[in-house]
């Protein structure tokens, strides 16, 4: 075992448009570094966080990265350990790219490689969660899963964790663009309501059968066809300044479709590939920069490694 580990893992898009809290997909960055090593004094300390602000607690009971790592000691039968981790934000919280579930999977994944993997990674998927729900209060495991396994995942069931992986086109890549806006995750989910008209409900499930028939069988149109919101897209739009300016010009720059990132402010677009990703991204930030609101722009591949050592 070596004295000392590094880890990094990604950001991601959560809902995918058409996939509300069950679909999402891991992007090569942003994401979040934790670094873990073996310690005299015993149990899981935290001693160092950059990159967040003072915004995190160094209590591992009260860390995403330290909470998902102790209920892994503790299945183990190793919360005794003694274990020393810094975590490393490289990734804005609240941007609707799966910040806490970045560092609850660092976490977890960590400490696995720490004590010489005893856990194969996709076992570490119940953990990683327990993390996230710090954070979020939920069990979505919508960036959760993609962000510890990569690629584009379905959640068939959050509590049985029955999550699928589902083909990419060769050459698909993201825009994605973090407006530095705020919008709270409990904000942006107590405006959704619990009633959906019966037709936007048939257009939705079309929608998403559509979209994971395009990724299949790698028919670009179909994917464009498919990415339509019709639910969650329209209740949220109004929390992010201008999304419908930056949906449009995506959409005319070349993007198969665009829409919200998570619960936002960051949105995405999907493009067939790089060279269009960043025409769209190239369009998506010049509403921001016009509009005098500051930005991050990230372009990526559908990541399909998800957690990685470094």
């Amino acid at each position: 075992m070596n004295a000392e580990i590094k880890v990094f893992a990604p950001a991601s898009v959560g809902n995918a448009a058409v996939g509300f809290d069950i679909m999402g997909f891991a992007l090569d960055r942003p994401g979040d570094e934790v670094i873990v090593r073996f310690s005299d004094e015993p149990g899981l300390r935290i001693t160092e966080i950059t990159g967040a602000g003072g915004k995190l607690p160094y209590d591992p009971v009260k860390n995403t990265a330290g909470f998902s790592a102790l209920k892994l000691l503790e299945h183990l039968g190793e919360d005794g350990r003694g274990i020393e981790m810094e975590l490393h934000k490289k990734m804005p919280i609240g941007s609707g790219l799966g910040s806490s579930a970045a560092s609850a999977v660092a976490g977890v994944f960590a400490v696995n490689e720490l004590l010489g993997r005893p856990l194969k990674k996709k076992d570490l998927l119940p953990f990683a969660m327990q993390g996230e729900f710090l954070a979020s209060g939920g069990m979505h495991a919508d960036n959760v899963a993609p962000c510890l396994l990569g690629g584009l995942l379905l959640v068939r069931d959050h509590e049985s964790l029955d999550v699928h992986r589902l083909p990419v086109p060769d050459g698909m890549y993201a825009a994605v663009i973090y407006p530095q806006v705020e919008v709270l995750t409990k904000d942006a989910r107590s405006i959704l309501s619990d009633a959906v008209p019966l037709k936007k409900f048939i257009q939705q499930n079309a929608n998403l059968g559509a979209f994971i028939i395009g990724m299949y069988n790698s028919d670009i149109g179909l994917i464009g066809r498919a990415l339509q919101d019709v639910i969650i897209e329209p209740q949220r739009a109004r929390l992010i300044p201008h999304f419908y300016e930056v949906k449009e010009t995506a959409l005319k720059a070349g993007a198969l479709g665009c829409s919200i990132s998570g619960a936002g402010p960051s949105i995405f677009a999907l493009a067939a590939s790089k060279q269009i990703a960043e025409n769209a991204g190239e369009a998506m930030k010049r509403i921001f920069s016009t509009a005098g609101i500051g930005h991050e722009l990230f372009i990526s591949p559908i990541n399909q490694e998800g957690a990685v050592k470094l």
